[in-house]
């Protein structure tokens, strides 16, 4: 049995989970009026209301137990102060440095590194102010007015995301942003043709400048500009480079003054609040993006400070622990109702899975207990015609957040007014169910007989009793939406310091790169012919060379 499993509290939380895994949420909410306020938090534009799961105030305690048996204030404490919470790597993960842009030092091998996180930001505003000002153009003299993010991974996902949930913030007369993540050439050619190579820049986003995707589009990209410029030099104009290699972008032809850095203490999947945001700065103006910071950093300070009975992303963090560990759930589904959040839940399938997504704990023990979630979700009221179904009459048990803006940008008619209608309508409707006696009621009404309310009624019940998360935003800003993220970013550290894994490597990529790698050398005719493979890649790789 693994250490995790021999804390006491985890023992409590099992003998408790015994005691209560039949009460329905029903009767603790009709129990207590007061309910809401025991199991609700405000921090900042964001209220939690975490009522609808199926805890006690004894759950609760017990859960704040497990996080401080597993030494999660002393983790957190790690965390911001550059402690090497990367175990296998042997290194910081301070994302939280990068948006501490009012804050006192933050020490890595003994040295301060705000200074150069406040030097790349000036250098950001530099360029922001550049391009919308005319002080940089295109080869021929134009102004900017498309950018394309070359990037995959934590390169395209949070600047894809946030783009899309700012669209109200928007530069007058801003640039357009693309995101050129795919290696797929139909990607590739789809951009490049909504595009014009004097109007265009292209920020190549890769933290070690060798990510083949990323590169094998950006060489493609050169390529392209190369054939429409009159001279070499021309090239600088229309392309900088966000990375950790600065090497490798100069290798790659770009002047040192065209190169943003970010460090190798900043995870590939959390460094949005880098340089590697630029896209987001050049669509939304520098001083939104710094708004975007000062948002995360408000959820960071709460995290380091607040008491985990009333801390958000502990409470979120213990909640998902809950439901994978001892309610068996495999799956969390995030719900925003919001179309601008449209890219929120993808943002954390790799925010999560690819955090927590791991079977061995920091020190190398196999895991004997489910970590790392499977992560999905849609906007609504999309989904609520698509696979709420299962959600509601499914036999798998699954958690999920929803999240929505109070206020909107948009007050057509009554449009808010309906979506908020059914995102309260859906977390009651899961909470509450529909009972053997409501329907056959309901059915009698409608004036059934007998037989045919006996033919109906089983498929017409409702289990309830499935748990939810309401997160409600008061509207919608960059403030609110860096603390949103914070908030996200958060929780899945506590969940997988709990589990004692480590959240911030990932070589189950990394594998899937290097077997990538040696299949395109033997597929181009540049390396051996893989004999020793297996026989499915061996015929599937004969098949697509006879055939492409």
């Amino acid at each position: 049995m693994t250490r995790l499993r021999q804390l006491p509290a985890w023992q409590n939380l099992q003998d408790h989970y015994e005691q209560i895994c039949n009460t329905h949420l029903r009767e603790w909410f009709a129990e207590d009026p007061l309910r809401f306020k025991k199991f609700s938090l405000k921090q900042s534009s964001i209220l939690l209301d975490y009522s609808k799961n199926r805890i006690t105030e004894e759950t609760r305690t017990l859960l704040v137990a497990l996080a401080k048996q597993s030494g999660l204030r002393e983790h957190i404490d790690a965390l911001f102060s550059g402690g090497l919470v990367n175990t296998t790597e042997q290194r910081p993960a301070l994302h939280t440095a990068l948006r501490n842009v009012g804050g006192g030092p933050v020490l890595v091998d003994g040295k301060d590194v705000m200074p150069a996180v406040r030097q790349q930001l000036a250098k950001m505003r530099t360029f922001v102010d550049d391009i919308y000002t005319g002080n940089w153009r295109g080869y021929n003299g134009q102004a900017i007015t498309d950018v394309v993010n070359i990037g995959i991974g934590g390169s395209d996902l949070g600047p894809v995301m946030v783009t899309e949930a700012l669209k109200p913030y928007r530069m007058p007369r801003g640039v357009k942003v693309h995101f050129m993540s795919n290696v797929d050439g139909s990607h590739v050619v789809d951009i490049l043709n909504h595009v014009q190579p004097e109007t265009t820049l292209f920020i190549i986003a890769s933290k070690s400048f060798t990510t083949q995707e990323s590169l094998s589009n950006a060489l493609t990209v050169r390529r392209w500009m190369q054939d429409r410029l009159s001279h070499p030099d021309q090239l600088a104009q229309h392309f900088v480079a966000v990375t950790a290699d600065r090497d490798k972008a100069m290798e790659f032809g770009l002047p040192e003054e065209n190169i943003f850095e970010f460090w190798d203490w900043v995870g590939g999947r959390y460094s949005l609040w880098s340089a590697v945001g630029l896209s987001v700065a050049l669509y939304l103006g520098m001083d939104n993006f710094e708004e975007l910071l000062a948002g995360a950093h408000e959820m960071d300070e709460h995290f380091r400070q607040a008491p985990f009975e009333e801390n958000m992303p502990v409470l979120m963090g213990l909640l998902g622990i809950w439901y994978s560990n001892f309610f068996g759930s495999q799956t969390h589904a995030i719900l925003p109702y919001d179309q601008h959040l449209h890219r929120f839940s993808a943002y954390f399938q790799q925010g999560d899975m690819e955090s927590n997504g791991k079977s061995v704990t920091r020190d190398g023990e196999a895991v004997d207990y489910t970590t790392g979630p499977i992560i999905w979700g849609e906007t609504g009221t999309n989904g609520q015609h698509a696979y709420f179904q299962l959600l509601h009459q499914g036999t798998r048990p699954i958690s999920a957040d929803f999240i929505a803006p109070v206020k909107t940008y948009y007050p057509i008619n009554d449009h808010q007014t309906i979506l908020i209608a059914n995102f309260f309508a859906q977390t009651r409707a899961l909470m509450m169910g529909k009972t053997q006696t409501e329907v056959r009621a309901e059915l009698q009404a409608e004036g059934l007989s007998e037989a045919e309310i006996d033919r109906l009624a089983p498929h017409k019940v409702l289990e309830g009793n499935r748990p939810t998360n309401t997160v409600l935003i008061d509207k919608l800003t960059p403030r609110s939406l860096g603390s949103l993220i914070a908030l996200y970013e958060h929780k899945i550290f506590v969940q997988g310091t709990i589990w004692q894994i480590n959240p911030f490597d990932q070589w189950g990529v990394e594998f899937g790169k290097r077997t990538t790698s040696e299949v395109l050398k033997a597929l181009s005719g540049e390396g051996e012919e893989m004999k020793d493979s297996d026989a499915s890649t061996r015929e599937l790789m004969a098949y697509y060379r006879e055939n492409s």
